[in-house]
């Protein structure tokens, strides 16, 4: 029976995140399948693309981040998803749009589920978004688990996108959990792609080997690792390429001129979506140093496109890589693991088999076949009492 959803989300277009594009390859596929999905969000109307129903709550921009808002009061929305006949709230978020879904469930009595996509939890990450100011770091730091028990036990249910944080959050007293991972679009990212064009941009007609990064330019995705690993390195037929922006972007750009790595390195901003395979496509090796990942969905997407991926051995890159069959770990924050896992690969990367089968796996169409499962427990369960 078809469904007519509400995703809640603090996060969304023209912000580029992986949040982002969970809600929008989700609510693509649920379309696709004859499911109605509205998206509740916070920002202005301009400039928000979107091919689905989008209602916008006012709110306060992020100085770092401007293109993220904090809604301010957006406890409306509950009498418009009772017009829409909502069946089923989806949160994505926790914070003020979240708290709305909660609201928006309990009001028309339909249930709700949340997902944790992002550690907001992390001390970085509080540091980098909360204030600079000590004493609120201090007690958004001591009190963050305690809001997440909080706000995802009011839950019907809780997915979170890898095993590894479904087992952070059982150790924190979520327990109504279930694995739903993100999906991607292998369609549109496949080992196919062309990239050439792309890869004559970035190093001409040299056979000059191109390691990737994309994502946020931010302290909690560990850059310095990277850079640090390509000083180890030091091969003038090497080329780091960053994708991506972020608050730390001119903090690393500084560090690689300080090191004098300008040579080795492009930083390259933001990229759309519908360029970006052709990018992973250019590349050799694909380079995730970060200790941040719930899911790492820029590394599946480098693998769909054949890609072999170096990452740290941490959260859900622990689970998501097997050394020599599509990429190789090395330990959290070590740079000299970092260099010698991509020399490995560099070196070898035939070698390396296994990325189509393991980002066929997380197709957007595999994905929702779960998350529907998880939507349809729940509808019947609420509707039983």
């Amino acid at each position: 029976m078809p469904l007519n959803i509400a995703f809640y989300t603090d996060s969304y277009l023209p912000a580029v995140d992986g949040v982002v594009t969970s809600i929008n390859n989700f609510a693509s596929e649920l379309e696709r399948r004859g499911h109605k999905v509205y998206i509740f969000t916070a920002g202005k109307k301009d400039g928000n693309e979107s091919a689905y129903n989008v209602f916008f709550s006012k709110g306060v921009r992020f100085k770092k981040y401007p293109q993220y808002t904090f809604a301010v009061f957006p406890y409306l929305s509950a009498s418009r998803a009772r017009k829409l006949k909502i069946d089923l709230v989806h949160a994505h978020t926790p914070f003020s749009m979240g708290i709305s879904g909660l609201m928006a469930s309990k009001v028309n009595r339909v249930p709700i589920v949340g997902s944790f996509h992002t550690l907001f939890t992390d001390k970085s990450v509080i540091k980098e978004y909360v204030s600079s100011n000590g004493f609120l770091e201090s007690m958004a730091s001591r009190y963050s688990w305690s809001y997440a028990r909080f706000f995802y036990n009011k839950c019907d249910l809780v997915t979170a996108p890898s095993r590894a944080i479904e087992e952070l959050l059982h150790r924190h007293r979520i327990m109504d959990t279930r694995v739903i991972e993100n999906g991607v679009d292998t369609k549109l990212f496949n080992p196919r792609v062309n990239g050439k064009a792309i890869r004559k941009m970035l190093i001409g007609d040299s056979r000059k080997k191109v390691v990737m990064y994309v994502g946020r330019v931010s302290i909690e995705k560990k850059l310095d690792v990277m850079i640090n690993a390509a000083r180890l390195l030091r091969k003038s037929d090497l080329v780091f390429v960053i994708i991506g922006g972020g608050p730390s972007l001119e903090h690393y750009k500084s560090m690689v001129r300080r090191h004098g790595l300008e040579g080795m390195f492009r930083f390259l901003g933001f990229v759309e979506n519908a360029k970006l395979p052709e990018y992973y496509a250019a590349s050799d090796v694909f380079c995730i140093p970060s200790t941040f990942e719930t899911q790492g969905i820029v590394s599946i997407e480098a693998m769909a496109c054949g890609k072999p991926v170096v990452g740290a051995d941490y959260l859900a890159l622990k689970e998501l890589i097997r050394n020599g069959y599509n990429g190789e770990k090395f330990e959290p924050n070590d740079a000299q693991g970092c260099a010698s896992k991509i020399e490995k690969v560099i070196n070898d990367v035939d070698r390396y088999k296994g990325m189509a089968a393991t980002a066929e796996r997380f197709s957007i169409e595999s994905t929702t076949d779960r998350l529907l499962k998880v939507y349809n427990e729940i509808t019947e369960q609420k509707s039983a009492h």
